[in-house]
Protein backbone atom coordinates (compact mmCIF):
# COMPACT_ATOMS: atom_id res chain seq x y z
CA UNK A 1 0.00 0.00 0.00
CA UNK A 2 1.64 3.24 -1.18
CA UNK A 3 1.81 6.52 0.69
CA UNK A 4 -0.63 8.02 -1.82
CA UNK A 5 -3.14 5.25 -1.09
CA UNK A 6 -2.84 5.91 2.65
CA UNK A 7 -3.51 9.63 2.23
CA UNK A 8 -6.33 8.90 -0.23
CA UNK A 9 -7.92 6.59 2.35
CA UNK A 10 -7.56 9.18 5.12
CA UNK A 11 -8.92 11.91 2.84
CA UNK A 12 -11.88 9.73 1.89
CA UNK A 13 -12.54 9.11 5.59
CA UNK A 14 -12.37 12.86 6.23
CA UNK A 15 -14.85 13.45 3.38
CA UNK A 16 -17.20 10.83 4.84
CA UNK A 17 -17.05 12.39 8.33
CA UNK A 18 -17.44 15.93 7.02
CA UNK A 19 -20.36 14.88 4.85
CA UNK A 20 -22.09 13.21 7.80
CA UNK A 21 -21.57 16.28 10.01
CA UNK A 22 -22.80 18.60 7.24
CA UNK A 23 -25.86 16.46 6.55
CA UNK A 24 -26.70 16.24 10.26
CA UNK A 25 -26.17 19.99 10.72
CA UNK A 26 -28.38 20.84 7.74
CA UNK A 27 -31.16 18.59 9.00
CA UNK A 28 -31.00 20.08 12.47
CA UNK A 29 -31.06 23.64 11.14
CA UNK A 30 -33.99 22.83 8.88
CA UNK A 31 -35.87 21.34 11.81
CA UNK A 32 -34.85 24.26 14.06
CA UNK A 33 -36.78 24.73 17.28
CA UNK A 34 -39.21 21.94 16.35
CA UNK A 35 -36.63 19.40 17.55
CA UNK A 36 -36.46 21.06 20.94
CA UNK A 37 -40.24 21.23 21.31
CA UNK A 38 -40.64 17.63 20.14
CA UNK A 39 -38.02 16.42 22.59
CA UNK A 40 -39.55 18.15 25.61
CA UNK A 41 -43.16 17.32 24.69
CA UNK A 42 -42.83 13.63 23.86
CA UNK A 43 -41.06 12.25 26.93
CA UNK A 44 -43.87 11.82 29.45
CA UNK A 45 -43.03 8.13 29.89
CA UNK A 46 -40.04 5.89 29.03
CA UNK A 47 -41.71 4.38 25.95
CA UNK A 48 -42.49 7.80 24.48
CA UNK A 49 -38.93 8.79 25.31
CA UNK A 50 -37.58 5.79 23.38
CA UNK A 51 -39.72 6.67 20.34
CA UNK A 52 -38.62 10.31 20.58
CA UNK A 53 -34.93 9.39 20.65
CA UNK A 54 -35.42 6.93 17.80
CA UNK A 55 -37.28 9.51 15.69
CA UNK A 56 -34.85 12.39 16.22
CA UNK A 57 -31.74 10.24 15.63
CA UNK A 58 -33.25 8.69 12.51
CA UNK A 59 -33.82 12.23 11.19
CA UNK A 60 -30.53 13.90 12.10
CA UNK A 61 -28.44 10.74 11.59
CA UNK A 62 -26.34 11.24 14.71
CA UNK A 63 -26.90 9.50 18.02
CA UNK A 64 -24.05 11.58 19.43
CA UNK A 65 -25.88 14.82 18.56
CA UNK A 66 -29.10 13.50 20.12
CA UNK A 67 -27.31 12.32 23.26
CA UNK A 68 -25.42 15.61 23.69
CA UNK A 69 -28.72 17.44 23.19
CA UNK A 70 -30.34 15.28 25.88
CA UNK A 71 -27.45 15.84 28.30
CA UNK A 72 -27.74 19.59 27.73
CA UNK A 73 -31.49 19.54 28.36
CA UNK A 74 -31.01 17.56 31.56
CA UNK A 75 -28.35 20.09 32.55
CA UNK A 76 -30.95 22.81 31.88
CA UNK A 77 -33.68 21.07 33.85
CA UNK A 78 -35.89 20.66 30.73
CA UNK A 79 -35.79 16.87 31.03
CA UNK A 80 -35.70 14.66 34.09
CA UNK A 81 -33.05 11.98 34.38
CA UNK A 82 -35.64 9.22 33.84
CA UNK A 83 -36.96 10.92 30.69
CA UNK A 84 -33.41 11.34 29.37
CA UNK A 85 -32.63 7.64 29.81
CA UNK A 86 -35.58 6.71 27.60
CA UNK A 87 -34.52 9.14 24.88
CA UNK A 88 -30.94 7.83 24.97
CA UNK A 89 -32.20 4.27 24.52
CA UNK A 90 -34.20 5.37 21.48
CA UNK A 91 -31.18 7.22 20.08
CA UNK A 92 -29.22 3.96 20.12
CA UNK A 93 -31.89 2.32 18.00
CA UNK A 94 -32.12 5.35 15.70
CA UNK A 95 -28.41 5.28 14.89
CA UNK A 96 -28.83 1.83 13.27
CA UNK A 97 -30.63 3.56 10.39
CA UNK A 98 -27.24 4.87 9.27
CA UNK A 99 -25.85 1.34 9.01
CA UNK A 100 -28.76 0.24 6.81
CA UNK A 101 -28.47 3.37 4.67
CA UNK A 102 -24.75 2.79 4.11
CA UNK A 103 -25.24 -0.95 3.46
CA UNK A 104 -27.99 -0.42 0.91
CA UNK A 105 -27.16 2.89 -0.77
CA UNK A 106 -23.39 2.80 -0.35
CA UNK A 107 -22.73 -0.79 -1.36
CA UNK A 108 -25.72 -2.13 -3.24
CA UNK A 109 -27.25 0.87 -5.05
CA UNK A 110 -23.93 2.80 -5.22
CA UNK A 111 -25.59 6.18 -4.87
CA UNK A 112 -22.18 7.81 -5.35
CA UNK A 113 -23.01 7.69 -9.09
CA UNK A 114 -25.77 10.23 -8.43
CA UNK A 115 -23.84 12.19 -5.79
CA UNK A 116 -22.02 14.53 -8.18
CA UNK A 117 -25.13 15.43 -10.23
CA UNK A 118 -26.97 16.07 -6.95
CA UNK A 119 -24.25 18.55 -5.96
CA UNK A 120 -25.66 21.12 -8.42
CA UNK A 121 -28.95 21.16 -6.51
CA UNK A 122 -27.06 21.49 -3.23
CA UNK A 123 -25.11 24.43 -4.67
CA UNK A 124 -28.22 26.18 -5.99
CA UNK A 125 -30.11 25.74 -2.72
CA UNK A 126 -27.15 26.86 -0.63
CA UNK A 127 -26.99 30.15 -2.58
CA UNK A 128 -30.63 30.94 -1.91
CA UNK A 129 -31.51 34.02 0.15
CA UNK A 130 -33.95 31.97 2.23
CA UNK A 131 -32.44 30.27 5.29
CA UNK A 132 -34.58 27.15 4.93
CA UNK A 133 -33.37 26.54 1.39
CA UNK A 134 -29.77 27.13 2.47
CA UNK A 135 -30.20 24.47 5.17
CA UNK A 136 -31.64 22.03 2.62
CA UNK A 137 -28.68 22.80 0.35
CA UNK A 138 -26.30 22.00 3.21
CA UNK A 139 -28.16 18.72 3.75
CA UNK A 140 -27.85 17.76 0.06
CA UNK A 141 -24.13 18.62 -0.11
CA UNK A 142 -23.48 16.66 3.10
CA UNK A 143 -25.42 13.67 1.74
CA UNK A 144 -23.36 13.72 -1.47
CA UNK A 145 -20.02 14.07 0.30
CA UNK A 146 -20.89 11.22 2.67
CA UNK A 147 -21.41 8.73 -0.15
CA UNK A 148 -18.57 10.08 -2.27
CA UNK A 149 -16.30 9.60 0.74
CA UNK A 150 -17.60 6.07 1.22
CA UNK A 151 -17.00 5.32 -2.47
CA UNK A 152 -13.43 6.65 -2.32
CA UNK A 153 -12.77 4.64 0.85
CA UNK A 154 -13.89 1.44 -0.85
CA UNK A 155 -11.70 2.17 -3.87
CA UNK A 156 -8.60 3.14 -1.87
CA UNK A 157 -8.68 0.11 0.44
CA UNK A 158 -6.29 -2.50 -0.99
CA UNK A 159 -7.49 -6.01 -1.82
CA UNK A 160 -5.63 -8.21 0.67
CA UNK A 161 -6.24 -11.26 -1.45
CA UNK A 162 -3.59 -9.91 -3.80
CA UNK A 163 -1.07 -9.75 -0.92
CA UNK A 164 -1.23 -13.20 0.78
CA UNK A 165 1.34 -12.39 3.47
CA UNK A 166 -0.68 -9.37 4.71
CA UNK A 167 -3.92 -11.35 4.50
CA UNK A 168 -2.35 -14.12 6.58
CA UNK A 169 -1.28 -11.56 9.21
CA UNK A 170 -4.82 -10.13 9.46
CA UNK A 171 -6.29 -13.64 9.52
CA UNK A 172 -4.17 -14.61 12.54
CA UNK A 173 -5.94 -11.89 14.54
CA UNK A 174 -9.16 -13.85 14.28
CA UNK A 175 -7.61 -17.23 15.12
CA UNK A 176 -7.63 -16.93 18.93
CA UNK A 177 -11.22 -17.88 19.62
CA UNK A 178 -12.98 -15.72 22.18
CA UNK A 179 -9.78 -13.71 22.73
CA UNK A 180 -10.09 -12.52 19.14
CA UNK A 181 -13.64 -11.41 19.84
CA UNK A 182 -12.37 -9.29 22.75
CA UNK A 183 -9.50 -7.99 20.60
CA UNK A 184 -11.81 -6.78 17.83
CA UNK A 185 -14.26 -5.41 20.39
CA UNK A 186 -11.43 -3.31 21.84
CA UNK A 187 -10.40 -2.25 18.32
CA UNK A 188 -13.94 -1.06 17.55
CA UNK A 189 -14.08 0.86 20.84
CA UNK A 190 -10.75 2.62 20.29
CA UNK A 191 -11.51 3.43 16.65
CA UNK A 192 -14.81 5.04 17.67
CA UNK A 193 -13.07 7.01 20.41
CA UNK A 194 -10.61 8.36 17.85
CA UNK A 195 -13.15 9.17 15.13
CA UNK A 196 -15.85 10.35 17.57
CA UNK A 197 -18.44 8.78 15.26
CA UNK A 198 -19.88 5.29 15.56
CA UNK A 199 -21.39 5.74 12.08
CA UNK A 200 -17.92 6.28 10.57
CA UNK A 201 -16.56 3.24 12.41
CA UNK A 202 -19.55 1.23 11.22
CA UNK A 203 -18.80 2.25 7.63
CA UNK A 204 -15.17 1.19 8.03
CA UNK A 205 -16.26 -2.14 9.51
CA UNK A 206 -18.64 -2.71 6.57
CA UNK A 207 -15.79 -1.99 4.13
CA UNK A 208 -13.39 -4.34 5.94
CA UNK A 209 -16.05 -7.04 5.91
CA UNK A 210 -16.97 -6.54 2.24
CA UNK A 211 -13.29 -6.64 1.22
CA UNK A 212 -12.79 -9.94 3.04
CA UNK A 213 -10.35 -8.46 5.56
CA UNK A 214 -12.19 -9.87 8.55
CA UNK A 215 -14.75 -12.64 9.03
CA UNK A 216 -18.36 -11.93 9.95
CA UNK A 217 -18.03 -12.76 13.65
CA UNK A 218 -15.08 -10.39 14.14
CA UNK A 219 -16.97 -7.61 12.36
CA UNK A 220 -19.82 -8.21 14.82
CA UNK A 221 -17.37 -7.88 17.72
CA UNK A 222 -16.21 -4.54 16.29
CA UNK A 223 -19.82 -3.31 16.18
CA UNK A 224 -20.24 -4.18 19.87
CA UNK A 225 -17.10 -2.18 20.62
CA UNK A 226 -18.46 0.78 18.66
CA UNK A 227 -21.47 0.88 20.97
CA UNK A 228 -19.14 1.37 23.94
CA UNK A 229 -16.91 3.90 22.20
CA UNK A 230 -19.81 6.15 21.20
CA UNK A 231 -20.70 6.84 24.86
CA UNK A 232 -17.57 8.95 25.28
CA UNK A 233 -19.10 11.92 23.38
CA UNK A 234 -21.88 12.38 25.92
CA UNK A 235 -19.48 11.98 28.82
CA UNK A 236 -17.22 14.69 27.37
CA UNK A 237 -20.23 17.01 27.00
CA UNK A 238 -21.31 16.33 30.59
CA UNK A 239 -17.83 16.64 32.12
CA UNK A 240 -18.37 20.32 32.93
CA UNK A 241 -22.13 20.04 33.37
CA UNK A 242 -24.10 19.70 36.57
CA UNK A 243 -24.70 16.49 38.50
CA UNK A 244 -27.83 15.51 36.56
CA UNK A 245 -26.07 15.95 33.21
CA UNK A 246 -23.23 13.68 34.33
CA UNK A 247 -25.76 11.09 35.47
CA UNK A 248 -27.54 11.19 32.09
CA UNK A 249 -24.22 10.57 30.29
CA UNK A 250 -23.36 7.75 32.71
CA UNK A 251 -26.73 6.09 32.02
CA UNK A 252 -25.76 5.97 28.33
CA UNK A 253 -22.55 4.15 29.26
CA UNK A 254 -24.39 1.71 31.55
CA UNK A 255 -26.94 0.98 28.82
CA UNK A 256 -24.32 0.08 26.22
CA UNK A 257 -21.94 -1.74 28.57
CA UNK A 258 -24.79 -3.90 29.89
CA UNK A 259 -25.78 -4.73 26.32
CA UNK A 260 -22.24 -5.69 25.33
CA UNK A 261 -21.93 -7.96 28.39
CA UNK A 262 -25.01 -10.01 27.57
CA UNK A 263 -24.11 -10.03 23.86
CA UNK A 264 -20.64 -11.43 24.68
CA UNK A 265 -22.10 -14.08 27.00
CA UNK A 266 -24.52 -15.16 24.25
CA UNK A 267 -22.17 -14.31 21.39
CA UNK A 268 -22.47 -17.52 19.33
CA UNK A 269 -26.24 -18.00 19.81
CA UNK A 270 -26.82 -14.30 19.13
CA UNK A 271 -24.87 -14.48 15.87
CA UNK A 272 -26.80 -17.62 14.84
CA UNK A 273 -30.08 -15.74 15.47
CA UNK A 274 -28.87 -12.79 13.37
CA UNK A 275 -27.84 -15.20 10.61
CA UNK A 276 -31.22 -16.98 10.58
CA UNK A 277 -33.13 -13.67 10.46
CA UNK A 278 -30.95 -12.41 7.59
CA UNK A 279 -31.32 -15.70 5.72
CA UNK A 280 -35.11 -15.92 6.05
CA UNK A 281 -35.92 -12.21 5.77
CA UNK A 282 -33.83 -11.44 2.69
CA UNK A 283 -33.43 -14.89 1.15
CA UNK A 284 -29.62 -14.64 1.38
CA UNK A 285 -26.91 -17.06 2.59
CA UNK A 286 -26.58 -17.32 6.37
CA UNK A 287 -23.59 -15.04 7.26
CA UNK A 288 -23.15 -16.82 10.62
CA UNK A 289 -22.90 -20.33 9.06
CA UNK A 290 -19.65 -22.30 9.27
CA UNK A 291 -17.44 -21.79 6.26
CA UNK A 292 -19.20 -18.58 5.23
CA UNK A 293 -16.82 -16.28 3.33
CA UNK A 294 -17.22 -13.04 1.38
CA UNK A 295 -15.91 -13.24 -2.15
CA UNK A 296 -16.84 -9.69 -3.17
CA UNK A 297 -19.31 -7.10 -1.91
CA UNK A 298 -21.55 -7.42 -4.98
CA UNK A 299 -22.00 -11.19 -4.53
CA UNK A 300 -24.87 -12.79 -2.57
CA UNK A 301 -22.40 -13.57 0.21
CA UNK A 302 -21.25 -9.93 0.28
CA UNK A 303 -24.83 -8.70 0.50
CA UNK A 304 -25.61 -11.23 3.25
CA UNK A 305 -22.60 -10.08 5.27
CA UNK A 306 -23.50 -6.39 4.96
CA UNK A 307 -27.18 -6.94 5.80
CA UNK A 308 -26.26 -9.35 8.58
CA UNK A 309 -23.97 -6.81 10.24
CA UNK A 310 -26.64 -4.10 10.01
CA UNK A 311 -29.18 -6.59 11.40
CA UNK A 312 -26.90 -7.36 14.36
CA UNK A 313 -26.53 -3.64 15.09
CA UNK A 314 -30.31 -3.17 15.01
CA UNK A 315 -31.17 -6.33 16.95
CA UNK A 316 -28.56 -5.56 19.62
CA UNK A 317 -29.92 -2.08 20.36
CA UNK A 318 -33.56 -3.12 20.01
CA UNK A 319 -33.16 -6.09 22.39
CA UNK A 320 -31.13 -4.05 24.84
CA UNK A 321 -33.83 -1.37 24.90
CA UNK A 322 -36.66 -3.89 25.34
CA UNK A 323 -34.81 -5.34 28.33
CA UNK A 324 -33.80 -2.09 30.03
CA UNK A 325 -36.77 0.18 29.27
CA UNK A 326 -38.58 -1.46 32.19
CA UNK A 327 -35.75 -0.48 34.53
CA UNK A 328 -35.26 3.22 33.74
CA UNK A 329 -36.06 4.21 37.34
CA UNK A 330 -33.57 1.63 38.60
CA UNK A 331 -30.88 2.92 36.21
CA UNK A 332 -31.60 6.46 37.44
CA UNK A 333 -31.06 5.29 41.05
CA UNK A 334 -27.86 3.44 40.08
CA UNK A 335 -26.26 6.45 38.37
CA UNK A 336 -27.31 8.61 41.33
CA UNK A 337 -25.30 6.28 43.58
CA UNK A 338 -22.32 6.25 41.17
CA UNK A 339 -22.40 10.07 40.86
CA UNK A 340 -23.65 11.46 44.20
CA UNK A 341 -24.80 15.04 44.58
CA UNK A 342 -22.07 17.39 45.85
CA UNK A 343 -22.32 18.38 49.51
CA UNK A 344 -22.15 22.08 48.69
CA UNK A 345 -24.88 21.90 46.05
CA UNK A 346 -26.39 25.20 47.14
CA UNK A 347 -23.30 26.95 45.73
CA UNK A 348 -24.22 25.80 42.24
CA UNK A 349 -26.88 28.53 42.04
CA UNK A 350 -24.15 30.98 41.05
CA UNK A 351 -22.83 28.81 38.22
CA UNK A 352 -24.17 28.91 34.71
CA UNK A 353 -27.17 26.65 34.88
CA UNK A 354 -28.04 25.97 31.27
CA UNK A 355 -24.93 26.22 29.07
CA UNK A 356 -22.28 24.65 31.29
CA UNK A 357 -22.42 21.45 29.23
CA UNK A 358 -21.03 23.28 26.20
CA UNK A 359 -22.65 24.30 22.93
CA UNK A 360 -25.23 22.04 21.35
CA UNK A 361 -24.91 20.48 17.93
CA UNK A 362 -26.33 23.49 16.02
CA UNK A 363 -26.38 27.28 16.57
CA UNK A 364 -30.19 27.31 16.57
CA UNK A 365 -30.41 24.92 19.52
CA UNK A 366 -27.50 26.63 21.26
CA UNK A 367 -29.31 29.96 21.10
CA UNK A 368 -32.30 28.40 22.85
CA UNK A 369 -29.97 27.13 25.55
CA UNK A 370 -28.37 30.56 25.92
CA UNK A 371 -31.79 32.20 26.25
CA UNK A 372 -32.55 29.90 29.19
CA UNK A 373 -29.35 31.19 30.77
CA UNK A 374 -30.35 34.82 30.15
CA UNK A 375 -33.64 34.25 31.99
CA UNK A 376 -31.71 32.59 34.82
CA UNK A 377 -29.37 35.63 34.86
CA UNK A 378 -32.43 37.91 35.23
CA UNK A 379 -33.69 35.84 38.16
CA UNK A 380 -30.30 36.07 39.88
CA UNK A 381 -30.32 39.83 39.29
CA UNK A 382 -33.75 40.11 40.92
CA UNK A 383 -32.42 38.26 43.97
CA UNK A 384 -29.67 40.89 44.26
CA UNK A 385 -32.32 43.65 44.24
CA UNK A 386 -34.10 41.88 47.11
CA UNK A 387 -30.87 41.95 49.13
CA UNK A 388 -30.58 45.69 48.41
CA UNK A 389 -34.04 46.25 49.91
CA UNK A 390 -33.08 44.20 52.97
CA UNK A 391 -29.91 46.30 53.38
CA UNK A 392 -31.87 49.56 53.30
CA UNK A 393 -34.11 48.35 56.14
CA UNK A 394 -31.39 46.67 58.25
CA UNK A 395 -30.30 48.46 61.43
CA UNK A 396 -27.95 45.83 62.86
CA UNK A 397 -24.42 46.64 61.65
CA UNK A 398 -23.24 43.04 61.49
CA UNK A 399 -26.24 41.94 59.43
CA UNK A 400 -25.91 45.04 57.27
CA UNK A 401 -22.25 44.24 56.54
CA UNK A 402 -23.26 40.70 55.55
CA UNK A 403 -25.87 42.07 53.15
CA UNK A 404 -23.38 44.54 51.65
CA UNK A 405 -20.94 41.66 51.06
CA UNK A 406 -23.72 39.77 49.28
CA UNK A 407 -24.44 42.78 47.05
CA UNK A 408 -20.75 43.05 46.15
CA UNK A 409 -20.70 39.30 45.47
CA UNK A 410 -23.79 39.57 43.24
CA UNK A 411 -22.09 42.33 41.26
CA UNK A 412 -19.11 40.03 40.70
CA UNK A 413 -21.47 37.19 39.78
CA UNK A 414 -23.18 39.47 37.21
CA UNK A 415 -19.81 40.30 35.64
CA UNK A 416 -18.86 36.62 35.45
CA UNK A 417 -22.19 35.45 34.04
CA UNK A 418 -22.21 38.23 31.42
CA UNK A 419 -18.70 37.23 30.33
CA UNK A 420 -19.50 33.51 30.15
CA UNK A 421 -22.75 33.99 28.23
CA UNK A 422 -21.00 36.39 25.84
CA UNK A 423 -18.21 33.84 25.33
CA UNK A 424 -20.79 31.16 24.58
CA UNK A 425 -22.61 33.44 22.13
CA UNK A 426 -19.28 34.26 20.43
CA UNK A 427 -18.74 30.54 19.85
CA UNK A 428 -22.26 30.19 18.42
CA UNK A 429 -21.78 33.25 16.19
CA UNK A 430 -18.62 31.75 14.71
CA UNK A 431 -20.78 29.04 13.12
CA UNK A 432 -22.94 29.56 10.05
CA UNK A 433 -26.20 31.01 11.41
CA UNK A 434 -29.52 32.11 9.98
CA UNK A 435 -30.70 35.73 9.89
CA UNK A 436 -33.26 35.12 12.67
CA UNK A 437 -30.60 33.50 14.86
CA UNK A 438 -28.26 36.44 14.25
CA UNK A 439 -30.97 38.91 15.35
CA UNK A 440 -31.61 36.89 18.51
CA UNK A 441 -27.91 36.74 19.38
CA UNK A 442 -27.49 40.52 18.93
CA UNK A 443 -30.49 41.10 21.21
CA UNK A 444 -29.01 38.78 23.84
CA UNK A 445 -25.68 40.65 23.78
CA UNK A 446 -27.56 43.86 24.63
CA UNK A 447 -29.72 42.17 27.26
CA UNK A 448 -26.83 40.64 29.20
CA UNK A 449 -25.11 44.04 29.16
CA UNK A 450 -28.20 45.62 30.76
CA UNK A 451 -28.41 42.79 33.31
CA UNK A 452 -24.78 43.34 34.23
CA UNK A 453 -25.59 47.04 34.76
CA UNK A 454 -28.44 45.99 37.07
CA UNK A 455 -25.88 44.06 39.12
CA UNK A 456 -23.77 47.23 39.31
CA UNK A 457 -26.80 49.12 40.63
CA UNK A 458 -27.14 46.83 43.63
CA UNK A 459 -23.47 47.35 44.45
CA UNK A 460 -23.97 51.14 44.00
CA UNK A 461 -26.74 51.09 46.62
CA UNK A 462 -24.44 49.18 49.01
CA UNK A 463 -21.77 51.91 48.60
CA UNK A 464 -24.31 54.66 49.35
CA UNK A 465 -25.38 52.81 52.49
CA UNK A 466 -21.72 52.41 53.52
CA UNK A 467 -21.15 56.17 53.25
CA UNK A 468 -24.35 56.81 55.22
CA UNK A 469 -23.11 54.54 58.02
CA UNK A 470 -19.62 56.04 58.05
CA UNK A 471 -21.19 59.44 58.67
CA UNK A 472 -23.62 57.88 61.21
CA UNK A 473 -26.73 59.03 59.42
CA UNK A 474 -30.17 57.38 59.63
CA UNK A 475 -33.22 57.57 57.39
CA UNK A 476 -36.43 58.69 59.09
CA UNK A 477 -39.62 56.62 58.93
CA UNK A 478 -41.06 58.57 55.97
CA UNK A 479 -37.85 58.16 53.93
CA UNK A 480 -37.73 54.41 54.66
CA UNK A 481 -41.36 54.07 53.63
CA UNK A 482 -40.68 55.81 50.31
CA UNK A 483 -37.54 53.76 49.65
CA UNK A 484 -39.52 50.57 50.24
CA UNK A 485 -42.19 51.77 47.81
CA UNK A 486 -39.43 52.32 45.22
CA UNK A 487 -37.96 48.88 45.96
CA UNK A 488 -41.37 47.25 45.48
CA UNK A 489 -41.84 49.12 42.21
CA UNK A 490 -38.43 47.85 41.04
CA UNK A 491 -39.50 44.33 42.02
CA UNK A 492 -42.65 44.71 39.89
CA UNK A 493 -40.50 45.95 37.00
CA UNK A 494 -38.34 42.83 37.38
CA UNK A 495 -41.45 40.65 37.23
CA UNK A 496 -42.57 42.39 34.02
CA UNK A 497 -39.10 42.04 32.47
CA UNK A 498 -38.77 38.33 33.36
CA UNK A 499 -42.31 37.71 32.10
CA UNK A 500 -41.38 39.30 28.77
CA UNK A 501 -38.14 37.30 28.57
CA UNK A 502 -40.04 34.06 29.19
CA UNK A 503 -42.74 34.95 26.64
CA UNK A 504 -40.11 35.82 24.02
CA UNK A 505 -38.33 32.52 24.66
CA UNK A 506 -41.60 30.65 24.04
CA UNK A 507 -42.38 32.73 20.95
CA UNK A 508 -45.45 34.21 22.69
CA UNK A 509 -44.38 37.85 23.16
CA UNK A 510 -46.87 40.21 21.47
CA UNK A 511 -46.44 43.51 23.36
CA UNK A 512 -44.55 45.02 26.33
CA UNK A 513 -47.11 47.37 27.86
CA UNK A 514 -46.41 45.77 31.29
CA UNK A 515 -42.80 46.98 31.08
CA UNK A 516 -43.82 50.49 30.01
CA UNK A 517 -46.32 50.69 32.87
CA UNK A 518 -43.67 49.57 35.40
CA UNK A 519 -41.17 52.11 34.02
CA UNK A 520 -43.73 54.93 34.11
CA UNK A 521 -44.56 54.14 37.76
CA UNK A 522 -40.86 54.24 38.70
CA UNK A 523 -40.37 57.56 36.91
CA UNK A 524 -43.41 59.09 38.63
CA UNK A 525 -42.32 57.85 42.07
CA UNK A 526 -38.80 59.14 41.51
CA UNK A 527 -40.10 62.57 40.51
CA UNK A 528 -42.53 62.77 43.43
CA UNK A 529 -40.06 61.61 46.10
CA UNK A 530 -37.15 63.65 44.75
CA UNK A 531 -39.17 66.85 44.37
CA UNK A 532 -40.67 66.58 47.86
CA UNK A 533 -37.21 65.97 49.35
CA UNK A 534 -35.67 68.93 47.49
CA UNK A 535 -38.48 71.12 48.79
CA UNK A 536 -37.80 69.90 52.33
CA UNK A 537 -34.07 70.60 51.90
CA UNK A 538 -34.89 74.17 50.96
CA UNK A 539 -36.88 74.57 54.17
CA UNK A 540 -34.62 72.52 56.46
CA UNK A 541 -30.95 71.98 55.70
CA UNK A 542 -30.07 70.16 58.94
CA UNK A 543 -30.36 66.71 57.33
CA UNK A 544 -28.78 67.73 54.04
CA UNK A 545 -26.28 64.84 53.83
CA UNK A 546 -28.87 62.20 54.78
CA UNK A 547 -31.25 63.60 52.18
CA UNK A 548 -28.54 63.38 49.50
CA UNK A 549 -28.06 59.67 50.29
CA UNK A 550 -31.83 59.23 50.08
CA UNK A 551 -32.01 60.94 46.65
CA UNK A 552 -29.02 58.91 45.40
CA UNK A 553 -30.79 55.64 46.25
CA UNK A 554 -34.04 56.89 44.65
CA UNK A 555 -32.07 57.74 41.48
CA UNK A 556 -30.30 54.34 41.54
CA UNK A 557 -33.67 52.59 41.69
CA UNK A 558 -35.06 54.68 38.84
CA UNK A 559 -31.97 53.90 36.76
CA UNK A 560 -32.60 50.18 37.35
CA UNK A 561 -35.99 50.73 35.75
CA UNK A 562 -34.24 52.27 32.72
CA UNK A 563 -32.08 49.16 32.32
CA UNK A 564 -35.14 46.91 32.55
CA UNK A 565 -37.22 48.84 30.00
CA UNK A 566 -34.20 48.68 27.64
CA UNK A 567 -34.29 44.88 27.91
CA UNK A 568 -38.01 44.70 27.07
CA UNK A 569 -37.47 47.07 24.14
CA UNK A 570 -34.65 44.87 22.85
CA UNK A 571 -37.06 41.92 23.04
CA UNK A 572 -39.72 43.93 21.21
CA UNK A 573 -37.35 44.67 18.33
CA UNK A 574 -35.97 41.13 18.01
CA UNK A 575 -38.88 38.84 18.86
CA UNK A 576 -42.13 40.60 17.95
CA UNK A 577 -42.78 40.13 14.25
CA UNK A 578 -44.18 43.28 12.69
Amino acid sequence: MSILQVFTLLGALGMFLYGMNLMSSGLQKAAGEKLRGFLTAMTSNPFKGVMTGLGITSIIQSSSATTVMVVSFVNAGLLTLTQAIGVIMGANIGTTVTAWMVSWLGFKADISILAIPLMIFGFLFSNSKKDQRKNIGELIVGFCLLFLGLSFMKESVPDLRQTPEVLEFVTTWSAYGFSSVLLFLAFGTVLTLILQSSSATMAITLIMLSMGWIPFDMACAMVLGENIGTTITANIAAAIGNTQAKRAAMSHTIFNVFGVIWALILFKPFLRLVGLITENLFGLPNPAADGFAVTESTSAEGTAALYGLSMLHTLFNLTNTLILVWFTSLIAKLVSIIIPAPENQEKEVFKLKYISAGPLATPELSVEQAFDEVIHFAQISKKGAEYAKEAINETDNNKLNTLKEKLIKYEEISDRIEFEIATFLNAVSSEEISKDTSIKIKAMYKIIGELESLGDSGETISRILSRKNIHKKEFDAESLKNLNIMADAVNNAYDAMISNLTAAHKGELTEISNAYNAEERLNNLRNDFRDSMIEEMDNNSNNYQTNIYYIDIINAYEQMGDFMINISQDLEKAFIKK
